[in-house]
C-alpha cells in the first residue's frame, strides 16, 4: 500500500480529499502545514506528497517543497504540488521548487490519480 502525506491546511479538503484517496487504497496522513510536513515526511518517508502551494504565512508549500528536496533524508519523495490557482506562473514554480507534477484545485481524482500513478512509477524506476 502506497502511503502519501497531504499537506493541506484547510480542513474541508483535507477531509474531502484524504477519505477519496484511502477509498482507491492509499494509506493516507496529513500536515496542516509546512513545518509540520518537513517532520511527518523525515519521519515517516512516505512514497509521494501532495503538497497544497497556498499555505499560511509561515511557510507556503514552495518553500516546504525546497526544504524538503534540499533534505537528503527527503529529497527523492516526489510531490505534486496543488493549488487553486492555475496560472503558467504557479507550474512554473512548483517545478522550480522540485515538485514532479502540478494540479489544480478542485480536485479531478481521475486526472489526479494519474499523476499520482505516473510519479509513483518513476519513483519505482528510479527517474523522479
Amino acid at each position: 500500500m502506497n502511503r502519501i502525506l497531504l499537506v493541506e491546511d484547510n480542513e474541508a479538503n483535507r477531509d474531502m480529499l484524504g477519505r477519496r484517496l484511502v477509498r482507491r487504497g492509499f494509506d493516507v496522513s496529513v500536515a496542516i502545514d509546512g513545518a509540520s510536513a518537513l517532520v511527518q515526511a523525515r519521519e515517516s518517508k512516505p512514497d509521494l506528497i501532495l503538497m497544497d502551494i497556498g499555505l499560511g504565512e509561515d511557510m507556503d508549500g514552495w518553500e516546504a517543497t525546497r526544504r524538503l528536496k534540499a533534505d537528503a533524508d527527503t529529497s527523492s519523495i516526489p510531490v505534486i504540488a496543488l493549488t487553486a490557482h492555475a496560472l503558467s506562473t504557479d507550474l512554473e514554480k512548483s517545478i522550480a521548487a522540485g515538485c514532479a507534477d502540478f494540479d489544480t484545485k478542485p480536485v479531478d481524482l481521475p486526472r489526479l490519480l494519474a499523476k499520482i500513478e505516473r510519479c509513483l512509477q518513476a519513483d519505482a524506476n528510479g527517474s523522479a
